[in-house]
């Protein structure tokens, strides 16, 4: 099903507001982008779409036309919040000290089928999901998507928390948009917690959906739920884990943190202080996804190795997919994977053939890419693994001239390492286990696109002539490996020992 299956009901909408904007907004044209209407008393009313905002007509809003609209909506609950009946449109009402509406924003609810598509294999398979990103960008609009998939598609029984109607729409029958799910309404949002438990206790969910966690007591109740076998897909406030990690309210979804002592040895092992902080429990939810835009989100298919990682300084465990039409696209891993997460779902980084210059390119960049790929296409790919370095700019380096490089989470597959100067000196274990395994490492000064464009170019020439090398000439020529090892080993220990604890 293609992600452009919508339906926003906007008509319904639109007569409630004066007849100023009705106007404006009446060609379809301004349907597909709208987001929300500001209407603001003593101002003029502003439409907001995806990029712009448009001032509409010339006359600023008077109380007179801001209480006609009150009147037609109805009563607003506790958080302020309104809907219009059998739609997922939500006007929310700022008020002054006397509590009179002196402002609205009315939000366009859609239903768009289809984008859940990029994650189905993850709802499908039972883990508890949770959904960040920042407001606006569609997060209560997946859940609604995920709520109908799971009644629908997967025959299970779906309960949703709806607390201000915003996931089914306002009034007594929910939206055709959920499917067969259920919905429980939530009188006041600090009950939210209070109909959780209840939603477990009293109808028997396989499935329970929830939108926006975010106090200390419904953390507790999503943990309770999640023990209880429940599978929970929800919503938190934050963009990324990294949020949660530093919010204590909302720490417990992704396992909390507790600051602990290490012993001397320890501590000196690990090279850190002796008191550190790492993770306390698993997490209420195994599986993140992080929406950056509505065609891009970001997996985290093991929370508790992304926490662990965060915790000791290191770049996060993510698999990022972007929406084409029907189809769901892998694009790449983040960063290497954790050897100790056993049920994270392997990513097979994908290969970049050796193609026509690209057309973005300047004349330099292609007359120094067109060189260097004449012989590529005889040449096997490069297997890059890359320790301190932004994968963002090595896709930008291979992308730009093409390179025959693929990205390698395993040193079993690397032929090569690029790290920065200090990169591995963080990584003791790495750096050992690619001298025992004789993986070379190539070290640049720093994490710059011109730096790491210049690493793989030699990269590249050196495997060119390493793969087209004839066997013979490599034979006679004497291996001068052993011969340096000690100067090596030495070298390694000096900056274990000699330079750290100034020992002589």
């Amino acid at each position: 099903m293609s992600p452009e299956n919508i339906s926003d009901d906007l008509e319904k909408l639109l007569e409630l507001l004066p007849q100023s904007v009705q106007s404006a907004l009446s060609k379809p044209s301004c349907h597909q982008d709208l987001l929300e209407i500001v209407l603001d008393l003593g101002r003029l009313p502003e439409a907001r779409f995806t990029n712009q905002v448009i001032t509409i007509g010339d006359q600023h809003l008077s109380r007179k036309e801001i209480k006609e609209i009150v009147n037609r909506l109805g009563k607003f609950g506790a958080d302020n919040r309104a809907g219009i009946e059998r739609t997922l449109h939500r006007i929310s009402a700022i008020r002054n000290r006397q509590q009179e509406v002196i402002g609205l924003t009315c939000r366009v609810g859609r239903a768009v089928f289809g984008t859940v598509e990029m994650i189905r294999d993850l709802i499908e398979g039972g883990q508890s999901l949770l959904l960040m990103g920042r407001p606006g960008i569609g997060k209560t609009t997946a859940l609604r998507e995920i709520a109908r998939v799971m009644a629908d598609d997967l025959q299970r029984r779906v309960v949703i928390i709806d607390t201000s109607n915003e996931i089914a729409g306002d009034g007594d029958i929910p939206h055709p948009a959920i499917g067969r799910a259920r919905r429980m309404q939530v009188t006041r949002p600090e009950h939210q917690h209070q109909v959780m438990i209840e939603a477990v206790e009293n109808h028997m969910p396989e499935v329970i959906i929830i939108d926006e966690i975010g106090t200390e007591l419904e953390t507790h109740a999503a943990r309770t739920i999640a023990e209880r076998g429940v599978q929970l897909v929800a919503t938190a406030h934050g963009n990324a884990i990294e949020n949660l990690i530093k919010n204590p309210t909302l720490s417990d979804l992704v396992g909390g943190i507790h600051s602990v002592t290490l012993g001397d040895d320890e501590a000196r092992r690990r090279r850190t202080q002796k008191t550190v902080l790492e993770r306390a429990s698993e997490p209420t939810f195994p599986v993140a996804v992080e929406i950056n835009s509505r065609s891009l989100w970001s997996i985290h298919q093991d929370v508790a190795s992304t926490v662990d990682l965060l915790l000791r300084g290191q770049p996060p465990l993510a698999e990022e997919r972007k929406l084409k039409l029907d189809k769901k696209e892998s694009l790449f891993n983040s960063t290497q994977n954790n050897s100790s997460s056993q049920n994270a779902v392997p990513i097979k980084p994908p290969i970049y053939p050796v193609l026509r210059d690209s057309p973005n390119s300047s004349p330099n960049d292609k007359d120094h890419s067109t060189a260097l790929n004449k012989n590529t296409n005889l040449t096997k790919p490069l297997h890059l693994l890359c320790c301190g370095i932004s994968q963002k700019l090595v896709e930008v380096a291979i992308r730009r001239h093409n390179w025959p490089v693929r990205w390698v989470v395993h040193l079993n597959d690397a032929d090569v390492i690029l790290s920065i100067r200090n990169g591995l000196g963080q990584n003791q274990i790495l750096r050992k286990n690619a001298k025992e395994a004789q993986i070379p490492i190539h070290v640049i000064k720093s994490d710059t696109l011109p730096q790491i464009e210049r690493a793989i170019t030699r990269l590249i020439s050196r495997n060119q002539e390493i793969s087209t090398a004839p066997q013979a000439c490599n034979s006679n020529k004497p291996n001068r490996k052993d011969e340096f090892a000690p100067l090596k080993e030495g070298k390694i220990d000096m900056g274990k020992i000699v330079v750290p604890h100034r020992q002589p």
